[in-house]
């Protein structure tokens, strides 16, 4: 998320009254979580697991439990818990407010575009020329809806993500306070639910269409021209490149890498990177002629007396 203005290292540390290391006016311009923080950001840390992962990421500032050495080009904040800080921060500069109408009356609908009745619509939503948006969809806050795309009914643009740290007696939620990108030609069938960013964007890239019931977690990025399938279910912080055709109730685990191309058959189960123009099958999911023949000599071994 990007701040709507730059901020000091000793304001946001203020916001939150915790110790920092760094110039008090070292410029901070917005917040991330690790899978897509940038350079000029904050990102937090919270087990010394991942401080390595943190401090060498693009981060400009790490918001982290215990003070350590790092770059000279980078700051710290010092927290007692920087998952609820992190919250802090978000709730500070992106507060949730309860809508009455059922149109916000700060929405952009582009020429042609046609809402249906009963469709809702959040605060700052953008949406292209040339749409069709079915009744009963949500289209939660902030999102960006390219031309000529057309979404069916009863799907959720805009869902908070599914994160949260076990406290040991609860789950607490990290909020979400990204959003939804979805690029010119898109079409999105019925009962789809496309999570929001935690801190950035989940975007489904132009010319990609997606069949009824579908799942699309936070931050994942799906690229263009993809085909997908009813039933599947695609984990957060995914990145599926261009030209991707995945098949019905297909899984695929968080953070995965699936190349240009690639081709997922039906029920497949994806826990590792795939790489571009090949077919796989199987959970795990393996290239598909390597899955076929070890079936194909299990099926013989069976049959043997």
């Amino acid at each position: 998320m990007k701040f709507a203005e730059p901020q000091t290292l000793k304001k946001i540390s203020s916001l939150i009254n915790a110790k920092y290391v760094g110039d008090d006016n070292f410029q901070i311009e917005g917040i991330n979580e690790i899978h897509r923080v940038k350079k000029g950001e904050i990102v937090f840390v919270d087990h010394p697991k991942y401080y390595d992962k943190a401090l060498q990421s693009a981060a400009s500032v790490v918001l982290i439990n215990k003070k350590i050495a790092c770059s000279p080009e980078k700051a710290l904040i010092i927290s007692d818990d920087p998952f609820r800080d992190f919250n802090l921060i978000n709730a500070h500069f992106r507060k949730f407010e309860p809508q009455k109408e059922m149109i916000s009356p700060d929405v952009l609908i582009g020429e042609n575009t046609i809402i249906q009745p009963n469709v809702y619509i959040g605060k700052q939503v953008k949406i292209g020329s040339n749409c069709i948006i079915f009744s009963n969809v949500t289209l939660q806050d902030y999102t960006e809806i390219g031309d000529n795309v057309i979404i069916q009914s009863g799907t959720v643009i805009g869902g908070d993500g599914f994160y949260y740290k076990n406290r040991g007696t609860h789950y607490d939620r990290l909020k979400s306070v990204g959003n939804v990108k979805i690029e010119d030609n898109v079409e999105i069938g019925s009962n789809c639910t496309v999570d929001r960013g935690v801190t950035s964007t989940t975007t489904i890239g132009e010319g990609s269409k997606l069949d009824n019931l579908i799942q699309v977690g936070h931050d994942t990025v799906i690229g263009k021209k993809c085909l997908i399938a009813s039933q599947v279910g695609i984990a957060g912080c995914c990145n599926i490149k261009d030209e991707v055709v995945i098949w019905g109730q297909v899984g695929i685990a968080s953070s995965l890498t699936i190349g240009n191309k690639a081709v997922i058959l039906a029920q497949s189960g994806v826990s590792k990177n795939l790489e571009n123009k090949k077919t796989y099958f199987g959970s795990p999911a393996d290239e598909s002629k390597k899955v076929m023949k070890e079936l194909a000599i299990i099926k013989r071994l069976a049959h043997k007396k």
